[in-house]
């Protein structure tokens, strides 16, 4: 049989072989985006936890010097009132910290939002979805 004139010999193979290739690609720029996410991921949690500690222990400080004031300064008409409304202050914040922490916990992370919306995207382009269903 004659190959038609726009056909080349091996021409299957080469298709394959391009599709090969292209596919390589394509897991080679998504693994490079999840490399660049985790990344920007990791930086985040780093300077979240190094701020909030830092923020953690000045502030801790310097209510525990204001308590200490207002108690000394207060000391011969109202220490157990100051005590008590610091103590009250104190679990208060605290309360309030871990409630933020619980919502923050179950909120999530965001990480692989991007690569997921990219690989959506290539399944859209490439009719995966209606193959999967």
């Amino acid at each position: 049989m004659n190959p038609l004139p726009n056909e080349r010999p091996g021409g299957l193979y080469a298709s394959a072989r391009g599709l090969g290739v292209t596919t390589l690609a394509l897991l080679g720029n998504r693994l490079d985006l999840l490399g660049t996410e985790l990344a920007e991921e990791r930086i985040r949690l780093l300077s979240l936890i190094c701020y909030g500690a830092a923020a953690l222990v000045f502030l801790a400080t310097g209510l525990v010097f204001i308590a200490v004031f207002m108690t000394v300064l207060l000391w011969d008409s109202n220490r157990l009132l100051v005590l008590g409304v610091f103590s009250a202050l104190f679990l208060a914040g605290g309360l309030l910290a871990l409630g933020m922490a619980i919502g923050f916990a179950r909120n999530g992370s965001k990480l692989f939002v991007a690569s997921l919306a990219e690989l959506k995207k290539d399944r859209a382009a490439l009719g995966a979805d209606d193959l999967i269903r």
